[in-house]
């Protein structure tokens, strides 16, 4: 390499933007997860994006995020995304694929429980789930006492129970999504 081609190239280094990523570790003490991991298909993680009416305008919280599928979704249409799980191998595969995606920067990972207090969801505008209804059930009262009005909740497969039946469901595939709406 020329002496003026590695000069361009650190310069280009240089001046490349990097993407900002923030990793959050909470104090939440390791345990057991609630669930196995399966990830959610592009195609159910745009739905469930429109679904939501998902705009640039919107903080689109993943409880439960995994490998960061709809933290990636929602980044792409302009939101910022905050994804916590428990399991911090998660953590790391979301890491990765939030950077390969290039929305690094829209995106904050929190390695934590989602049913600590400590862990704030107030800002959401949006609420990604996908876990069992059990687990929808539990945290039920934490998504009605701390969301504000407004706030869209979007379920991939699994609802509330009968207790809070869905303002709509739509058919995705093999799957179903829900949503509902804080009052």
């Amino acid at each position: 390499m020329t002496r003026i081609a590695s000069v361009l190239l650190v310069a280009l280094l240089i001046a490349a933007p990097v993407a900002a990523q923030t990793v959050i570790e909470s104090n939440t003490p390791l345990r057991d997860r609630d669930v196995i991991f399966v990830p959610t298909r592009e195609a159910v993680a745009t739905a469930m994006m429109k679904l939501a009416g998902v705009t640039a305008d919107d903080v689109v919280y993943d409880l439960g995020c995994g490998d960061g599928a709809l933290l990636i979704a929602a980044a792409r249409l302009g939101a910022r995304a905050v994804g916590i799980d428990i399991d911090p191998q998660r953590i790391k595969e979301a890491t990765e694929k939030v950077r390969e995606a290039g929305v690094a920067d829209r995106v904050t990972l929190i390695r934590g429980d989602i049913f600590d207090p400590s862990i704030e969801i107030r800002e959401a505008t949006v609420v990604t789930l996908y876990l069992l209804q059990s687990l929808n059930q539990k945290l039920m009262p934490r998504l009605k006492a701390e969301l504000r009005p407004g706030t869209r909740i979007v379920s991939h497969a699994f609802t509330m129970g009968d207790s809070w039946p869905p303002d709509r469901t739509e058919q995705v595939d093999s799957t179903r999504v829900h949503l509902w709406t804080i009052r």
